[in-house]
């Protein structure tokens, strides 16, 4: 025999002392920016297009408040501060670039970075690009 279920609505909260968190993803996607990036000549002095990913992990719960947490502007800022940098010769560096700048934020354990050149293959592939994850400690 089956029990009904309740509506979601209707279920007790289980009480946070029964509750651990493990850890928050805080998560950006899609930021769109130009860069001066490659490794070959026709890539030098002019900006292409990249799309960037970025997750971080902060083991935090019950936030309340921003102040408290990794704000999603200071994520986008810091992709837009490496490609402000100047020319990077791989799309690697610039991700793990990134990922470095986020970690410098102390509540940050664990960041993964995405960094896609929609250009690099044009036009026999929509895009090409590198994940980075880098750990604290």
């Amino acid at each position: 025999m089956t029990t009904p279920t309740k509506p979601v609505a209707e279920m007790p909260l289980v009480a946070e002392a029964r509750v651990r968190v493990v850890m928050t993803k805080i998560f950006v996607t899609g930021v769109k920016l130009q860069a001066e990036i490659g490794v070959h000549p026709h890539e030098r002095g002019r900006a292409q297009p990249l799309v960037v990913d970025v997750e971080l992990d902060v083991p935090a719960a019950g936030l309340k408040r921003l102040r408290d947490t990794v704000n999603y502007e200071t994520i986008v800022q810091a992709a837009r501060d490496v490609a402000a940098q100047g020319h990077i010769a791989l799309v690697e560096t610039f991700a793990e670039q990134l990922a470095r700048l986020c970690l410098a934020d102390e509540r940050v354990t664990r960041a993964r970075v995405r960094v896609e050149k929609p250009l690099a293959l044009a036009p026999d592939a929509a895009g090409a690009g590198v994940e980075v994850t880098l750990v604290r400690g």
